[in-house]
């Protein structure tokens, strides 16, 4: 009986540290007046400062989401750039609310480091930008190459699994920030740059003084989900943002857009008025307000609008859709109904 009573008192106590941990960064988040959102030290087309100072990329504007859902308005929200060794222990110590920045999403960072991931907002892989002037047209061509990478992401590991499957010997040249990395690269301290494909386009676009001179192989080596991170046990505050990513899914899916969202609260389609909060309950079900998803497509625009301005045919980094375009176009862009 004594086990029994023991143990009965364990689950309450860990049933009520899990409820408390649930509405924490919520309140948190209420009471400060603003989302704290750890991106990355400098992106483009994902999160890095433009010629003012205002950040801006794909993963911002899922920040923006946050906020907009949160308090109604996308700009209540604090950037903190994060590199690769900081961006987990700055999520467990709650100096950021949420990632929002490229991480991979794996079987280990979501069971073993007390966070979880909150979605998916851009479907990526491993590949190797090179100089043109190395004479390559495929990565089995690399033996004996020096290959410049970031330490602390799974970049690291991926490399050494696929060149050990295709005997390839070469020589990393690890560097802990990413400006270090491609300056390393641009000054020829590495053959090659294996990061994500996203990364190399966006390297090659805005930080690489000839463009051209460069190109991108075509093998892509690895499956590179990436998403937001919460801490877990917070399963409200995971919803939220969650259901944010997906609100801006789901609106490109219905052809709600920034500019016809007014218009499209005159639908009669069940699905729509859910969304937009014509018919309440997706909001109460988030503690928000039942325009939160309004708020959102109103000031950030649906997931389509947020790749063609960052990173798609509207950027200069031109990134096709690919994996990335609707469940409908051939993607894997498939939103959970909200309902």
């Amino acid at each position: 009986m004594k086990l029994i009573t023991k143990s009965v008192v364990g689950a309450a106590l860990t049933l009520g540290a899990l409820a408390g941990a649930q509405a924490a960064t919520l309140d948190v988040v209420q009471k400060r007046g603003e989302v704290r959102c750890g991106t990355t030290t400098g992106f483009a087309g994902f999160s890095a400062p433009d010629a003012k100072g205002v950040w801006q990329g794909l993963d911002v504007d899922l920040c923006r989401a946050v906020a907009a859902a949160v308090f109604g308005d996308a700009n209540k929200i604090k950037v903190v750039p994060l590199n690769s060794q900081q961006r987990f222990t700055a999520l467990q110590s709650g100096e950021v609310d949420v990632l929002t920045r490229n991480t991979t999403v794996t079987q280990q960072r979501d069971t073993a480091l007390g966070i979880t991931h909150a979605g998916i907002n851009f479907y990526d892989g491993q590949g190797f930008l090179v100089p043109k002037a190395l004479g390559v047209k495929s990565a089995t061509e690399l033996n004996g190459a020096s290959i410049c990478m970031q330490t602390g992401t799974s970049n690291e590991n991926t490399m050494a699994d696929w060149a050990r499957a295709h005997n390839v010997e070469y020589k990393p040249v690890v560097i802990e920030t990413f400006d270090e990395v491609v300056n390393a690269f641009a000054a020829g301290r590495c053959d090659v740059f294996s990061t994500d494909a996203s990364g190399l386009a966006s390297i090659r676009i805005s930080k690489l003084q000839n463009p051209d001179d460069y190109i991108v192989l075509p093998e892509i080596i690895s499956k590179e989900p990436l998403g937001p991170f919460v801490r877990r046990g917070d399963d409200g505050w995971r919803n939220i943002v969650s259901w944010s990513l997906n609100a801006m899914i789901e609106a490109e899916e219905y052809g709600i857009t920034s500019a016809n969202v007014d218009e499209q609260t005159q639908s009669q389609n069940p699905n729509i008025k859910r969304i937009l909060g014509v018919t309440p309950g997706a909001g109460a079900n988030l503690g928000l307000d039942e325009k939160w998803a309004y708020n959102i497509i109103k000031q950030v625009g649906n997931y389509g609008e947020s790749f063609d301005r960052n990173v798609g045919e509207a950027s200069p980094l031109k990134i096709p859709r690919g994996l990335n375009a609707q469940w409908t176009q051939g993607g894997l862009m498939y939103a959970l109904p909200i309902r």
